[in-house]
């Protein structure tokens, strides 16, 4: 555990020296913030509160972006070779990142609350603790997702293609961009199968509907089945040197990550009970958003002849 730390520590200070990893962890979930706030919400609080769940989902799936790129720019500049030289394995090495990814991600997501909190005055954040787990689970599930991407691809250019084949059905097919519920149904039938709906509509149902954790026991086992899927596979296919290659029936089982999610898609799609309340979730936010009409006052009656006074002779 002590390496593990001192690892940590020094791949935080390694990835604050890189450009690319401040701006996937920094300016590109900020950016998100406003753009949902002021285009998709347009300044509304009630929408924002709406909306602030698929920012932070948002946040949160960034990390396999920043992770991936980080690890293999790492191998082509022969940083990993440096670190081989010293008496740790593959899984202190990939525990390092995730938990280095961890920390600097944190006041990300501290500063996305303040903002959202202080200055589009949101008030009610539902069951945080069930948001703050969510969010532990799913920056470590998509942070051990990248750790495969970064373990599969030969170069920085198969990266950037393999994130982008990935990124782009996460972050339209799985409510983030667009709601669910809004969603064609044959759309919301393959989105069931992603690890980010399962996280958007978790982070949905805690913040906006106070869900325990207890209720999102299939989303919680999901998030962390998929982690440890994910950390084991890319334990096996990691190198410490560019000239190691990984040959194709490695990639295959880099496909095994995805169990979990194809077992809660199958049954999301059976029962359709999570898309069912995500729907009455939107429902109410547009009900309370909604402008009221003003309401008009009732023109008193004329007084009748039996309440006038009586006429003076």
């Amino acid at each position: 555990m002590k390496n593990v730390w001192t690892l940590t520590r020094v791949r935080m200070l390694l990835a604050l020296r890189n450009r690319m990893f401040i701006f996937f962890s920094i300016v590109m979930p900020l950016s998100f913030l406003f753009i949902y706030a002021f285009i998709f919400a347009r300044g509304h609080t009630a929408e924002i509160r709406y909306l602030f769940p698929s920012i932070l989902a948002l946040t949160v799936m960034g990390s396999f972006w920043g992770l991936s790129v980080q690890l293999v720019l790492y191998r082509e500049q022969g940083i990993l070779r440096r670190f081989r030289l010293s008496p740790i394995g593959p899984a202190a090495m990939l525990g390092s990142g995730i938990l280095s990814n961890y920390l600097l991600t944190l006041p990300t997501l501290l500063i996305e609350f303040v903002l959202v909190r202080w200055y589009f005055q949101v008030s009610d954040f539902g069951n945080l603790l069930g948001a703050l787990v969510l969010v532990t689970l799913g920056m470590v599930a998509f942070s051990a997702l990248g750790l495969i991407i970064a373990s599969v691809a030969n170069s920085m250019q198969e990266t950037q293609v393999l994130n982008n084949l990935i990124w782009f059905p996460l972050l339209f097919l799985s409510g983030v961009t667009v709601p669910l519920p809004q969603l064609p149904k044959f759309v919301q039938s393959i989105g069931y199968f992603l690890p980010a709906t399962h996280l958007v509509y978790g982070l949905q149902a805690t913040m906006l509907g106070g869900a325990s954790l207890a209720r999102l026991g299939m989303e919680i086992l999901s998030l962390a089945g998929g982690a440890a899927f994910c950390f084991f596979i890319s334990t096996k296919l990691f190198r410490w040197e560019p000239e190691e290659k990984v040959d194709r029936r490695a990639k295959v089982w880099a496909l095994a990550a995805v169990i979990p999610f194809l077992l809660l898609g199958a049954w999301e799609n059976l029962h359709r009970e999570r898309m069912n309340d995500a729907r009455r979730i939107m429902e109410r936010i547009e009900s309370q958003s909604r402008p009221r009409p003003p309401q008009t006052q009732q023109p008193s009656p004329p007084p009748s002849d039996s309440a006038s006074p009586p006429q003076q002779p």
